[in-house]
């Protein structure tokens, strides 16, 4: 059984980062140009640590599945990013940003990594600004901030709803000025399908060209796991399509263990689902709820008239208006985290009180800030979002509310990483959504940003020194080594099974099956009858996959049901994993709800005496249960307690 060490340095919390710079071994400018590192994904994490690692004179292999890195799905993000520069002088600090982070993640993350990434979130704003970044100013000149849930100040700093847009093309710029330099070497149209382990270290990658079908090699000191999250085993989530875990799963099967996989956000400002046919949902920026609020009619009778269309929304009085988050949560309101306001949603839409034709949506209204402030500041705010928000429903929602529910959209769960960002295979890094660290059981609105950007530009580029200053005297990686041959012999075979197998139900129509397994047993609501369940029908479909599955075309060319083939393999194995972390965990903590573990109130109920650990899952072998492998939390600076945003 693997070993954990987090290797979080001794000490007091705010001395840890600057006592462990300090202590570890660096790299001599003229010994990185020996070095290479590859770094597999071209999002926030990965395009912002590939520009500083090669800016640090590394040799530099990034590697994206698009065809061009600014294509990565950070670009979706769009309300903004958190930091505790404290602009609004309404007593933010580094303290409280750390403080909101543990406690937003029902106190399952590791409190040295979520001081470190507090604490370097003010250089993520001062860096982002001098490449240019539009963030928003206020009348005097000063970066304009705004609220996100889970916090009482205001420190999220955002480029209108296009931030992580304009945050990842600071990052490209970066990025493409060390490709044009010659330090950094970019693949786009190559997915990663296997690690290559040399001598216990990671050596290498083996990818796909995905345009012309070629297998091919590669060999480097260190490999960087930057590839996002996993939201996409369930189907319908706000990722892009081709948004997927396999490069992460590929890591896991070869010895690098993944830790709480099934802490999965569920975001609650979605469009709701609109139909069967439908491909991804859309997510609605956290930022609306700055100013709009969320209801349900108080009377029964007037939802029954919304649904069948003799009633607008907008006709129905004030006093007939249930704002269930201001009324059951007072102190934060409309911005409490993202797990409670999603849960109170379906609990109205289970009691009957949801608005649309399904009964399953509330609304999110802006006519009281829109009487108060204008429509004007109201567009100057968000008018891409209502622009989006029309084009897609054809309601104006100037006039008329948003409707939204509760959808999956990013994953706490990852691979595992210690203090340096290094997974248990010696040589494997892993930042931003790819891994597990920094947000516990449910992660604050605005700190994705944050994550991907303190990861690559302000930590892995430290940290990754200590580990290749042993590697100096290790000539380049040749890619004929055994262990090259058998990684490429592997994925060959993968593949060609895939297209052999010529069965009669699509890649889609096997994954939709997927997603409603995932959604309705291991989604928002769970139990051990229904995770038992899970794992029972989704061993079944992996069964009926691997029988059934028609991949049409060849290997030989561009071929988009060979590439989802691929991913769906991985998503059946990692949804049974997801469930059975769930099953293991007989609390409720986060976006982890287990129906039998709630307060009085229906609010999540943790059992700090059996489960302040991180879960982490190894490897065993095909269709063997994995190994749970903990590392105990330990709160020296916070303290555990209940979440309360109620006063």
């Amino acid at each position: 059984m693997v070993k954990l060490e987090s290797k979080a340095p001794q000490g007091p919390l705010a001395d840890k980062w600057s006592k462990h710079k300090a202590e570890i071994k660096v790299v001599s400018p003229a010994n990185k140009r020996k070095l290479d590192i590859i770094v597999v994904g071209t999002g926030l994490g990965g395009a912002s640590a590939a520009a500083s690692l090669g800016e640090l004179g590394y040799n530099v292999k990034v590697f994206c599945i698009s065809d061009s890195p600014r294509r990565a799905h950070s670009i979706a993000a769009q309300g903004g990013i958190n930091a505790a520069k404290n602009y609004q002088n309404d007593n933010d600090s580094v303290y409280r940003l750390f403080y909101d982070t543990i406690k937003g993640g029902d106190y399952r993350a590791r409190e040295a990594n979520v001081y470190r990434l507090a604490e370097v979130s003010n250089h993520i704003i001062d860096q982002c600004v001098a490449q240019g970044v539009p963030f928003a100013r206020d009348y005097g000149g000063l970066l304009d901030n705004r609220s996100f849930g889970g916090a009482q100040v205001s420190r999220t700093f955002y480029a209108r709803g296009q931030t992580g847009q304009q945050l990842l093309l600071g990052a490209y710029a970066a990025l493409n000025r060390q490709i044009a330099k010659g330090s950094v070497k970019s693949y786009p149209r190559h997915e990663m399908l296997d690690l290559v382990i040399v001598d216990g270290k990671a050596r290498g990658i083996i990818t796909r060209n995905v345009v012309t079908g070629e297998i091919e090699r590669f060999g480097a000191h260190a490999v960087v796991i930057a590839t996002g999250g996993y939201g996409n085993v369930f189907f319908l989530s706000t990722n892009a399509m081709n948004s997927n875990g396999s490069a992460a799963w590929q890591c896991y099967k070869k010895g690098a263990v993944f830790a709480n996989p099934c802490f999965t956000q569920i975001h609650p400002t979605c469009i709701p689902v609109h139909g069967t046919q439908q491909s991804k949902l859309t997510l609605m920026s956290e930022s609306l709820r700055n100013d709009g609020r969320i209801w349900v009619p108080k009377k029964k009778e007037d939802v029954e008239k919304i649904r069948a269309k003799k009633l607008k929304p907008s006709q129905i009085p004030e006093e007939d208006r249930d704002y269930y988050l201001e009324r059951r949560y007072p102190a934060f309101g409309n911005l409490v985290p993202r797990d409670v306001a999603s849960r109170a949603a379906k609990e109205r839409c289970d009691a009957g009180f949801g608005v649309n034709e399904t009964g399953l949506a509330v609304f999110l209204d802006f006519s009281t800030a829109i009487n108060r402030l204008g429509e004007q500041t109201i567009r100057e705010r968000y008018g891409n979002l209502f622009q989006m928000y029309e084009k897609i429903t054809d309601v104006n929602p100037y006039k008329e509310p948003m409707t939204i529910y509760p959808a999956v959209h990013y994953t706490m769960g990852g691979i595992w990483v210690d203090y340096n960002l290094m997974t248990t295979i010696p040589g494997l890094y892993a930042i931003g959504e790819a891994n597990f660290s920094d947000h516990g059981a449910n992660r604050l609105g605005a700190s994705a940003l944050m994550q991907g950007l303190a990861d690559g530009y302000f930590v892995l580029p430290y940290t990754i020194g200590d580990y290749l200053s042993h590697e100096i005297q290790t000539p380049k990686i040749k890619t004929d080594l055994p262990e090259f041959e058998v990684a490429e012999k592997g994925v060959r075979e993968k593949i060609a099974k895939l297209l052999s197998i010529q069965g009669k139900e699509t890649v889609d129509d096997l994954h939709k099956k997927l997603g409603h397994i995932m959604w309705e047993n291991v989604g928002m609501a769970r139990s051990k009858e229904s995770l038992e369940k899970a794992i029972v029908e989704i061993q079944a479909l992996r069964k009926s996959f691997w029988a059934n599955v028609r991949v049409p075309g060849t290997d030989k060319e561009f071929n988009q049901e060979l590439e989802k083939a691929v991913r769906l393999a991985d998503f059946l194995e990692l949804g049974e994993l997801m469930a059975r972390d769930a099953l293991n965990r007989n609390e409720s903590c986060g976006g982890h709800f287990r129906v039998e573990y709630q307060t009085p109130e229906g609010e999540a109920l943790r059992d700090d005496e059996h489960y302040v650990y991180v879960a982490a899952w190894e490897y065993t072998g095909k269709d063997k249960e994995p190994e749970l492998v903990k590392e105990p939390l330990a709160f020296e600076t916070v303290h555990l307690a209940q979440r309360n945003y109620k006063d």
